[in-house]
């Protein structure tokens, strides 16, 4: 996370996001780098049948869409607020004056890239070789190290909803409730006010 202090040094504007508008479109060439103030933005793709397949979801002080902006390529799917948000925008050059004039910043904007590229490593794989308890497991075990899920007296609370895990497991809404009622019979994941907890 960049400071939103120096954000706006450079000349970054927030903007407020309604749940469920559109931050940026599929197909569309990056012009700003965008970091979370305060909500939630999923970005997903539809395929031909209209499923949709998250392909990440980023909190309060993330950032999201770099790739594209990086590499000056349209983007690879759609940004949409899942909650009311609002975010900090800043345009690509001042972005990029921000990082040759911040090397330390530099350093953590890769860091940050290169742990996606691992998570979408280790999924990729998890998907397609391992039965679902496995993979259901594997994305709640990441988001608590990734996400920073907050921990209390009943373990970590899960931060996704059941849609959500089968839309980044690339599982059915339906395989993952009994998935999810599965493990916790084998004790490993609790359900307290239908709220999952690991």
């Amino acid at each position: 996370m960049i400071a939103p202090e120096l954000l706006e040094k450079y000349g970054a504007l927030k903007k407020s996001f309604a749940k469920t508008s559109i931050v940026f479109e599929e197909g569309n060439l990056p012009a700003y780098y965008y970091q979370i103030i305060s909500g939630e933005v999923k970005m997903s793709n539809y395929n031909d049948d209209g499923r949709e397949f998250i392909q990440g979801i980023f909190y309060k002080q993330q950032s999201f869409g770099e790739p594209p902006l990086f590499l000056n390529q349209k983007y690879p799917a759609n940004a949409i607020a899942v909650e009311d948000s609002e975010i900090l925008l800043l345009s690509k050059n001042n972005f990029m004056k921000l990082l040759e004039e911040n090397v330390i910043i530099s350093i953590k904007i890769i860091e940050n890239l290169a742990q996606r590229l691992y998570y979408k490593s280790v999924m990729a794989a998890e998907m397609s070789t391992h039965e679902p308890e496995h993979r259901v497991l594997k994305l709640i075990d990441h988001g608590i190290a990734y996400f920073n899920f907050k921990k209390d007296a009943n373990g970590y609370l899960i931060n996704f909803t059941r849609q959500q895990i089968g839309d980044l497991t690339g599982l059915r809404v339906e395989t993952v409730i009994r998935t999810i009622k599965a493990l916790e019979k084998k004790g490993e994941l609790k359900i307290i006010n239908r709220k999952v907890y690991r």
